[in-house]
């Protein structure tokens, strides 16, 4: 494994819907790490605890949060913390992420809401992040996320992300198929905003599928293929950043395991025509 990445290669996320289709996959799996969800997986024991255990001692896992809410006007939940904390130790896991948006507001919304593009959010939520890197006691990832609408906005999403991420001082979960989505729906260059990002920091990448609703509107959905101009998109991020570990998520409308894995397989293929650059490294080296 390199000193940048908690992991490396091409990934695919575990979900429940996939545990019988794995099962009956004859052969070794090709794919070079997993991620799960904590909130989907804590205090689960039995059959299901048991298949979990098994994947986590045998491949490497990363974790990506749902319900953390580091941008909601509710308290942290530290003692779910705790919970994740004593999970990622359990099972062995490289790096937990979690969404720069907020999904709690005196109970949970459900949804992934817009934190607004402001000096005082970022503050805020910096401070947040700060607090659950402490108590988990590793540095966590966030991911740039889809949005809808931008409320209060006072800067770009670029100069809020990089904000964010540089008081609160963790790495960044690349949502590439986040950054098309939002290319397309807020109408700014997908390119130009992905060589803005602080390669540096990228622990690793995400790509998925998404619905066009409309023309001009695509809703973040997990629920199909991943299309071209994703793949054109982190070409590009490869390009800039050089391979780093991606993963593939697909959150319903699950087709055979092949298939997902022929996107793994991609995701390799892209990864190849690839080399770190110079800078990129040296940067891993003292850190």
């Amino acid at each position: 494994m390199s000193q940048r990445h908690p992991v490396n290669g091409a990934g695919l996320g575990l979900r429940r819907a996939l545990l019988g289709p794995l099962q009956r996959f004859e052969g070794p799996y090709p794919v070079d790490f997993w991620e799960v969800a904590p909130e989907n997986w804590i205090n689960v024991g039995g059959r299901l605890g048991r298949k979990l255990r098994e994947f986590t001692e045998q491949h490497p896992f990363v974790c990506h949060g749902l319900s953390l809410s580091l941008g909601g006007p509710s308290p942290l939940d530290e003692t779910f913390l705790h919970k994740v904390r004593n999970f990622l130790q359990t099972h062995n896991i490289r790096c937990y992420s979690e969404h720069l948006s907020y999904c709690t507001d005196e109970g949970h919304l459900y949804d992934l809401m817009p934190i607004p593009f402001t000096e005082e959010a970022v503050d805020y939520v910096a401070e947040r992040i700060q607090r659950t890197q402490d108590i988990i006691g590793q540095r966590i990832a966030i991911e740039n996320v889809s949005y809808y609408a931008a409320p209060g906005q006072e800067m770009d999403e670029i100069e809020f992300i990089n904000a964010v991420l540089q008081k609160a001082d963790c790495d960044l979960l690349l949502d590439v198929n986040n950054i098309y989505v939002n290319s397309v729906n807020h109408r700014y260059d997908a390119l130009e905003f992905l060589s803005g990002l602080p390669g540096e920091r990228v622990a690793y990448c995400h790509i998925a599928g998404h619905y066009n609703e409309a023309e001009d509107l695509i809703v973040d959905t997990h629920g199909s293929a991943v299309i071209d101009g994703v793949w054109q998109i982190l070409d590009k991020a490869y390009q800039l950043f050089g391979p780093m570990p991606t993963l593939v998520e697909r959150d319903f409308n699950f087709p055979p395991v092949e298939e997902l894995f022929e996107e793994v397989q991609r995701v390799r293929d892209y990864q190849s025509g690839h080399d770190y650059p110079e800078q990129a490294t040296a940067h891993a080296g003292a850190r």
